[in-house]
């Protein structure tokens, strides 16, 4: 038996590990995210592939051959971020320290020294694995020589690359000459991907077999050919990697040089300490050889491939214009394991978008456009809509017919509207990257350039911008074909990148799979049957806020002596503060003093002027949002408010809900109360609320596993005067109400990492008190404490937090050398695992309460979601069967330590219900 080398393209390693994580940081604020992933990587490559014989190859700094050959060569390659040209020093000391011989050859790439090695270790009775991703090392591969692609656990022999590109190792040059190589900067054949490629490789068996039959190709590929003819022999020198590089003389022999070295312990113990990784600092203490916990948490990302996995660019896209084109396109989906679908509307608003054309793509670099509703043709040359829906219906329908798209909450409104129900959805690019990555953006533009490193044509290219800007259906038809056929092309393109990275972690495939693709097929329904309002009673209310907005008005007058805006920050400063000489409590970045709500309200304990303004302020608020907009935004057609539920917004996986916000409703005030009165319920209906009781608390009993707060839930205590019966040392009888006030002040303070100036500012007493409540606190939950302190330890190590279903909440700040930013990264590390667990919760009420009423039959329905409460317009007939229910679902959607408990109101409006 042979034995084993590994060689590692260290090069690609740095990347893969400094975009695969967050900006984390040590204490000295120096940057650690790559450190951590690429040396995570290597030890987990080493436990995977255990051999004696190892080698790390970097690029050499400086030019080699292939610039000299050609200068364009990468040139379309950024330069390497400052942040990571700080890391990559330590990393090459962090790799030698492991014991890994490393190479660096001045003049060639890191890819023929691997080749060189490769073909070395041949000749001396090896078998090689590389560790890459990069496709241009299919062409080293033999009965020896294997390449291993960490991102997707790929493992690709002589068979593997055949049926991977469709042509064998040996030939791969050739291919790579025709297709090109956009992330090297060499061109090949334009028009010329891989099916072309495979296509002429198996015809005319090599890149000269190619070119010696140049001339018995036809079309405009054909013509594309012999344009390329000269270039082609050094697009082959160029992507052909040397396996014949001149080596340092201590490679000379592979047994000797590149032998595992042992590890420098007391060299890795400081370092790690340094850069702040605990886990590893302590298994080296232990002298354990097992992998520490956090970095088999952060594995799906430390194992995937570099991010930016290159978009396939060889682009077919077709104008589908005529009835056969449209058959072989139904023939086509019908027959795929899965379709990317996009549509083309004339509108954001989905209640009201009107259909211009749909895409679709099956694989990668092949798509096509059906216009449906283009003004700028004759209408005789598009497909008649009507008919081509009719065709698609089934299709589209079809559970079983698998597809993806990006937002395919908006798609499926867009053909509600003509009556059709989507089904199928299966993956949602939106969504992939949200789980992923919930910190960052998840629009197509920027995933594309994230994910696939290519930017596709935007909107605003081809329909402009601002008042000049046009709609879809003015586009011409060639350009809109570009457009969005490239929109379905990306989509499937992001899901094959993103999938892999998912479904490789079961806490976020769960998360995905079965908490936030059926969560907006249910949102789309939400948001479908949309909310009763009734506008009578919101005309009423907005009259007369007017009037106590007017009276709020004189009073702010008198009290200043004088009339000013109320309206104008400007103003109110200078009569608050220049004028009346009030204490000025902080000041805007411009230096101006703040008249925000935060100051108002300090101001306001002691002067009667800030707390009208504060007044007036929210009854305009009130007004402006509410009783002056809702009324406006009710659909003709359907009478009823219809909201947006944004589902990939918030990192903690709670939904925002937009255009109207029905979720910041103010409640506090009479007035606020009374908004909620106008949503009502359907004629011989009910409104039922259905509100978890104090979850993130019981949430935070269950990850803290402290005992006696575990106790008081699953005694069914109130739980503000348990904790005050422990804070103030007396019976639960004895705890008067503002001792109970002080104790849920700081149960739910804690719970969002509030410090004792917070609590202080709360209660309005002194931060020495405040100090003393929560140190009692403590030392009555000690498990509440431990769980704070090994959360904050955690995140700064990992440099996310997660909640009890697998949820990653990123804290990109969690190491920052800005103080407040950390402290509020801390803060955030402490709450968003009760607010995420408690978000994915609601959600999963949401699917077994949807689930529920589809299987039964029945006609109720849900309309809205507001954190933790559901609300539903359920028919008499229905409300007892309904109440009885909806608790009970809520109740058994997880297993906690502590019981989940639904309330349950019922009313003729939402306010009556709540």
């Amino acid at each position: 038996m042979n034995k084993l080398l590994l060689l590692v393209d260290g090069s690609s390693y740095l990347y893969r590990a400094y975009h695969a994580l967050p900006d984390l940081r040590n204490s000295a604020g120096e940057p650690t995210g790559a450190i951590y992933g690429f040396l995570n990587m290597l030890r987990r490559l080493q436990k995977d592939y255990p051999t004696a014989y190892r080698a790390c190859i970097f690029d050499a700094k400086g030019k080699t051959f292939r610039n000299d050959l050609y200068q364009e060569y990468k040139a379309n390659r950024a330069a390497m971020p400052d942040d990571l040209v700080e890391q990559t020093g330590h990393i090459l000391e962090l790799v030698d320290m492991l014991g890994w011989p490393i190479l660096q050859v001045e003049g060639v790439e890191a890819d023929d020294v691997i080749g060189t090695l490769a073909v070395k270790a041949h000749e001396d009775g090896f078998d090689t694995i590389v560790s890459t991703g990069d496709k241009d090392m299919s062409q080293l591969v033999d009965d020896k020589v294997t390449l291993v692609n960490t991102m997707n656990n790929e493992v690709l022999d002589r068979e593997g690359v055949i049926k991977k590109f469709g042509v064998p190792p040996e030939r791969i040059v050739d291919y790579l000459s025709l297709v090109g190589d956009t992330s090297d900067n060499v061109p090949g054949v334009a028009k010329v991907g891989p099916k072309t490629a495979v296509k002429w490789l198996t015809q005319y068996h090599t890149l000269d077999g190619v070119i010696e039959n140049a001339q018995n190709i036809g079309g405009a590929v054909g013509e594309n050919l012999r344009q390329s003819l000269d270039w082609l022999p050094q697009a082959h020198e160029l992507v052909r990697i040397r396996t014949n590089c001149e080596l340092p003389d201590k490679f000379a022999s592979i047994e000797t040089s590149l032998l595992k070295k042992p590890e420098n312990t007391e060299g890795l113990k400081k370092a790690f300490e340094r850069f702040g990784f605990k886990s590893w600092a302590k298994e080296l203490n232990a002298a354990r050889q097992e992998t520490p916990k956090a970095a088999g948490q952060i594995a799906l990302f430390d194992e995937s491939e570099d991010k930016k996995s290159g978009f396939v660019n060889d682009k077919e896209y077709e104008t589908v214009l005529t009835e056969k084109q449209l058959e072989k396109w139904l023939e086509k989906i019908d027959k795929a394991d899965l379709t990317a679908i996009d549509t083309e509307t004339t509108s954001l608003d989905v209640m009201n978008a009107k259909l211009v054309g749909i895409s679709l793509s099956i694989e990668p670099g092949h798509a096509a456009y059906i216009p449906l509703a283009h003004h700028s043709m004759e209408q005789s040359e598009q497909l008649p809509l009507q008919s081509v829906l009719d065709k698609l219906k089934p299709w589209l329908e079809n559970p079983k017919k698998h597809k993806v798209g990006q937002n395919l909450k908006y798609d499926s409104h867009v053909l509600a509207n003509y009556g059709i129900r989507l089904q199928g959805i299966v993956h949602d690019t939106l969504l992939e990257s949200y789980v992923l990555e919930s910190h960052r953006r998840h629009d197509m533009d920027s995933l594309s350039e994230r994910f696939l490193d290519y930017k596709p044509v935007s909107y605003t290219d081809i329909c402009g911008k601002g008042a000049s800007q046009i709609g879809f259906d003015e586009i011409a038809i060639d350009v809109a074909t570009h457009y969005a056929a490239e929109d379905a092309d990306v989509t499937l393109q992001l899901h094959q990148s993103m999938w892999p990275r998912l479904k490789e972690n079961d806490g976020l495939r769960f998360i995905y799979e079965k908490i936030e693709i059926p969560t907006s097929i249910v949102l789309q329904k939400m948001e479908r049957n949309g909310v009763l309002i009734d506008v009578d009673k919101l005309n009423v209310q907005s009259r007369e806020l007017g009037v106590k907005m007017d009276s709020l008005q004189e009073n702010a007058y008198v009290t200043a002596g004088q009339p000013f805006n109320l309206n104008s920050p400007k103003q109110l400063g200078e009569l608050l503060f220049d004028k009346l000489k009030l204490p000025m409590i902080k000041k805007t970045p411009s230096g101006a003093p703040s008249t925000s709500e935060e100051v108002l309200e300090k101001l306001a304990e002691d002067f009667p002027l800030p707390k009208i303004i504060l007044d007036y302020r929210g009854m305009s608020k009130l007004k402006t949002t509410y009783t002056d907009k809702l009324p406006r935004m009710v659909n003709p057609e359907t009478g009823r408010v219809h909201t947006n539920y944004a589902q990939a917004v918030a990192v903690t996986g709670r939904l925002a809900s937009n255009d109207p916000n029905l979720q910041n409703i103010p409640i506090r005030s009479e007035e606020g109360r009374r908004i909620r009165e106008a949503f009502i319920a359907s004629p011989g209906n009910k409104i039922i609320s259905a509100d978890y009781s104090q979850i993130e608390l019981r949430i935070m009993a269950h990850l803290s596993d402290d005992a006696s707060l575990l106790k008081a839930f699953h005694d069914g205590q109130d739980v503000h005067r348990a904790t005050a019966s422990e804070i103030f040392d007396i019976t639960p009888l004895e705890v008067t109400s503002d001792q109970r006030r002080y104790a849920k002040v700081i149960n739910f303070g804690l719970i969002y990492g509030m410090s004792a100036f917070g609590v202080a500012s709360n209660l309005g007493i002194s931060r020495t008190d405040a100090k003393n409540y929560i140190d009692r606190y403590f030392e009555r939950y000690p498990g509440v404490a431990r769980y704070m302190d090994e959360t904050r330890q955690l995140a700064r190590e990992q440099g996310y937090v997660e909640t009890v279903f697998g949820r990653r909440l990123w804290l990109p700040e969690i190491n920052s050398p800005n103080g407040p930013r950390r402290q509020a990264a801390e803060r955030a590390a402490i709450n968003a695992p009760m607010q995420g667990t408690a978000a994915d919760i609601i959600k999963l009420s949401m699917i077994a309460v949807q689930d529920w009423l589809e299987k039964e039959k029945l006609d109720s329905k849900l309309i809205m979601q507001v954190h933790d409460e559901l609300v539903l317009d359920v028919p008499e007939k229905e409300l007892v069967l309904v109440r009885e229910k909806l608790p009970e679902l809520m109740a058994q959607v997880a297993r906690l330590k502590v019981p989940l408990i639904a309330e349950v109101g019922v009313g003729d409006n939402w306010d009556q219900a709540h």
